[in-house]
């Protein structure tokens, strides 16, 4: 397992990123709008950001050295959303702040990993099975009661990105009470 990205909902995204990137040397992969209805007035802005070390080459990767072995991971996506006003994004950033949303965990099975969490009891989820695109399979659970944290589970093959995936996902977590 290893934190695939983080995710914030937030107020001015443009703002947001353009911090992240000063501060923290990620860059603009792309940027998206993600739209919950036909009229096109509740709809999300989005930006994906990555670290600033980039790897042409699976995660992670092992470096030996004469007498030690050292195994790395690059830093995780940055994943960025501003919502119009009435909009779920939107509504979320006006109840709850601007702020961290979730952490997405790359595991190597969403469902197997789903099934461990509810058995043993750490985890409700706000889909009953994971959502699944081509080389992508994701599903995020509700807010935890020990740390207050929407986790998500994501499964992907070597790249994996989908807007379909996306929009339900933001969808499954219209009614999410934080935990406070």
């Amino acid at each position: 397992m290893r934190i695939d990205h983080l995710a914030f909902r937030v107020n001015d995204r443009k703002a947001t990123c353009k911090f992240l990137c000063e501060a923290l040397g990620y860059h603009e992969q792309q940027e998206f709008s993600i739209y919950f209805n036909d009229e096109k007035t509740d709809f999300a802005m989005c930006t994906a950001l990555e670290p600033p070390e980039k790897l042409d080459r699976p995660v992670p990767w092992t470096v030996v050295i004469p007498g030690t072995e050292q195994e790395y991971h690059i830093p995780p996506e940055i994943f960025v959303s501003e919502g119009a006003p009435g909009s779920i994004v939107g509504n979320w950033v006006k109840e709850h702040g601007p702020g961290l949303h979730h952490i997405a965990i790359q595991v190597d099975s969403v469902a197997e990993t789903m099934a461990e969490w509810q058995k043993k009891g750490w985890a409700e989820f706000t889909s009953d099975a994971p959502l699944s695109c081509e080389g992508l399979t994701q599903v995020f659970t509700k807010p935890s009661s020990l740390t207050g944290v929407i986790f998500e589970f994501i499964e992907r093959g070597k790249y994996g990105f989908c807007k379909e995936n996306v929009k339900a996902l933001m969808e499954s977590t219209k009614d999410v009470v934080a935990v406070r």
